[in-house]
């Protein structure tokens, strides 16, 4: 159905609302409701379309998304201005959506031109990274690997790129503990990523992240491939990028050396993440980055849904699908450990939706949740992984992250996420090396406004263009043709080098 011949869309029989897909004037009468609108509504935002007393649910979805705060009356804007998010004991239900997966014969699977390392990890860039162990080695990192210019690296055709990560944290707080931990597991699960043929960490000396404590908690070892030195030992700024460069120059020819080869879709593992979200994130973007990973995941592949705090109010629909009671326990545990987490640090795990996300319609996290939760798809949870921990299950799996987008995407990379999709209403223009960034645009309006970094419409959806199912077809090509080194709009631009964000748990001191 093309936008113009509609005005609102009804996203389930359930709901007591729908939303408006064009900018509705005072005294637009509601399709097939009887209802009129008594003021203007913004399109992306909710209009009732039944009675709804005071303090009785709101329904999008089919699924509960707050209560009313006064009576609402059919027409009537139904926003943050009359509706409040509320509790309410969700079914989980464990287990009883599960089903198979219909998985393509191994022979038939789709494939892309991806780099096989000598370990049997698969690639789908080749970087060599300089990787800085605390914030106070953070510049002299980027000083080695902005000697590395397009010129110099021009003789390296197979080389993606000297990446230089920057990072803020690495000392003031204790040396040991979750959230030391989670940098050290953060930055370790970065050195062993396929997309980096070599590592070389550059720490300052004194920091409380000691180089050699880290690499001796996480099991790495120095070698050809990845190199670790301080700058206090080496002698100063300048003697340590000279030492740096020299160790990279000597990794060029020899990573240089890689050539693709067409490999099966079972060897990507995709991150998905939303931000900048709006009311046709869950409707456009979110649905068709689901259908997407269904495809992945009937190839073999893998898909990991994150931000445990914006599937506050949806969990229910995954531990539905999840593969094993033990399964559904870790993702329920983990909404109950956020709850515990926000109220002792003063905050509420609801204070979500944002000031954009609200601005595009959206009213409640529990909306927000479920939109997100979209991006899921619809075969089973196999796994609930840690921060940062390597992902090693096929299929559809879960990791326990913050809402911000940038400590998300951390954690899906160094848990070894090959390619990420980002929906976003809004619009962003992150990059996070060493891993492609497909992004994804909900709505037409912003595709246009930001065409420069947007990868992919699904606002045509909406428009009547494509079906969920055509555009989940075309995200599965796009993330084959970048997996296969078609350059995002975010890597023509350079950004990457500043995105590393490890979540931040516990004290500065």
């Amino acid at each position: 159905m093309k936008k113009k011949d509609v005005l609102t869309i009804r996203l389930n029989i359930e709901d007591n609302v729908v939303v408006a897909i064009s900018d509705l004037k005072a005294g637009t009468p509601i399709e097939n409701d009887g209802a009129v609108t008594q003021k203007a509504v913004t399109a992306g935002h909710k209009v009732a379309t039944l009675p709804i007393g005071k303090g009785e649910y709101i329904y999008k979805y089919g699924q509960i998304i707050g209560v009313a705060t006064r009576a609402i009356q059919p027409g009537e804007h139904v926003h943050t201005h009359n509706v409040d998010i509320s509790e309410y004991n969700r079914d989980y239900a464990i287990g009883s959506d599960a089903k198979s997966t219909d998985y393509i014969p191994n022979s038939e699977q789709a494939t892309f031109n991806g780099i096989v390392r000598d370990d049997g990890q698969v690639a789908t860039r080749n970087y060599i990274g300089v990787l800085p162990s605390v914030a106070c080695s953070a510049s002299v990192s980027r000083y080695i690997a902005d000697v590395f210019t397009d010129e110099i690296l021009a003789a390296y055709p197979n080389v993606d790129g000297v990446v230089g990560i920057t990072q803020t944290s690495g000392c003031g707080g204790p040396a040991h503990g979750e959230g030391f931990e989670i940098l050290q597991r953060s930055l370790a699960g970065y050195a062993r990523h396929p997309n980096f043929w070599g590592v070389l960490f550059v720490g300052l000396g004194c920091e409380i992240n000691q180089l050699e404590l880290m690499l001796a908690n996480t099991g790495l070892e120095t070698g050809s491939k990845l190199h670790a030195f301080t700058i206090q030992d080496t002698g100063g700024t300048e003697q340590t990028v000279t030492r740096g460069v020299d160790i990279i120059k000597s990794m060029l020819p020899e990573a240089n050396r890689v050539k693709r080869q067409p490999v099966s879709a079972a060897n990507l593992v995709l991150a998905m993440e939303c931000g900048g979200s709006d009311a046709y994130s869950g409707i456009t973007a979110n649905p068709a980055m689901g259908a997407a990973a269904d495809l992945l995941i009937r190839n073999g592949g893998t898909a990991i849904l994150s931000e445990t705090t914006e599937i506050y109010g949806a969990e229910h629909l995954l531990t539905r699908r999840a593969a094993s009671p033990e399964v559904a326990n870790k993702l329920i545990d983990l909404i109950d450990w956020w709850k515990a987490y926000a109220k002792k640090n003063g905050a509420m795990i609801n204070n979500n939706p944002t000031p954009g996300n609200k601005a595009g319609g959206l009213t409640t996290i529990l909306e927000k949740s479920l939109g997100a939760v979209a991006k899921a798809g619809s075969t089973r949870l196999m796994e609930v992984y840690r921060y940062a921990e390597t992902v090693r299950e096929k299929g559809f799996v879960f990791m326990d992250t913050p809402g911000y987008d940038l400590a998300s995407i951390t954690g899906m990379i160094a848990g070894g996420a090959n390619v990420i999709c980002f929906t976003t209403g809004c619009g962003t223009v992150l990059g996070c090396k060493p891993t492609p960034v497909i992004k994804l645009a909900s709505n037409s309006e912003m595709y246009k406004r930001l065409a420069g970094d947007m990868d992919i419409n699904c606002g045509i959806i909406v428009d009547g263009d494509k079906s969920l199912d055509e555009m989940g077809s075309y995200i599965f090509q796009e993330i084959l043709d970048t997996a296969s080194g078609k350059k995002t709009k975010s890597e023509y631009f350079g950004f990457g080098d500043n995105e590393f964000v490890p979540w931040h748990v516990g004290a500065v001191l």
